[in-house]
């Protein structure tokens, strides 16, 4: 497993992240440093533990479906950027809860690291190294987190919704890369 795919991988899992710190800093548009670290390890903890987690789920039934794993992973990673961008269209980015409280943190985390999850599922079939890959998707989304609190306390709720379809898009490309090299160049 090449890092820079992990790498590119953990971006397009942050978009989520980043949606929904875009739309904190314009809700909170006085939030300090202090408080922006607070919600980004949140969110940067649940988005490194769901691959663990789907990963180990995988791991249990990958011994049956060895010879469909790249389809596996094709359809997991495009599905998941298929729905990505119909989410992007369909709902609010803007929250009106305060994500200074705990609660409201963890319940973004949780709905921003889904995707982890089934991505964490892929990599059992693919052979990822676990370890690794969850330390890069928590570091970017931990820095992807801190951007988007700075960018939505400067620029407002915009481009949020973009960058959740820039997102799926990056997913459905690693879908379709890994279903063609392990169909075309096998």
């Amino acid at each position: 497993m090449h890092i820079l795919t992990i790498i590119v991988i953990a971006i397009g899992l942050s978009f989520d992240t980043f949606a929904v710190s875009v739309s904190s800093g314009v809700i909170l548009p006085k939030i300090t440093f202090y408080e922006g670290i607070r919600i980004a390890i949140v969110l940067a903890i649940f988005q490194a533990l769901m691959p663990l987690i789907g990963w180990g789920m995988g791991k249990g039934i990958v011994t049956y479906a060895k010879n469909l794993d790249h389809w596996i992973a094709f359809v997991l990673l495009s599905g998941l950027g298929v729905k990505m961008i119909y989410e992007s269209f369909s709902k609010d980015v803007a929250e009106k809860l305060n994500p200074l409280q705990m609660k409201v943190r963890v319940g973004m985390a949780i709905a921003t690291s889904i995707d982890a999850l089934i991505v964490g599922f892929s990599f059992a079939f693919l052979e990822y190294r676990i370890i690794m890959s969850t330390f890069i998707i928590g570091s970017v989304t931990f820095l992807v987190s801190m951007l988007g609190l700075l960018f939505g306390k400067k620029v407002g709720e915009r481009l949020g919704k973009r960058m959740e379809i820039i997102g799926g898009i990056i997913l459905i490309a690693i879908g379709l890369k890994i279903l063609i090299e392990h169909t075309l160049f096998a």
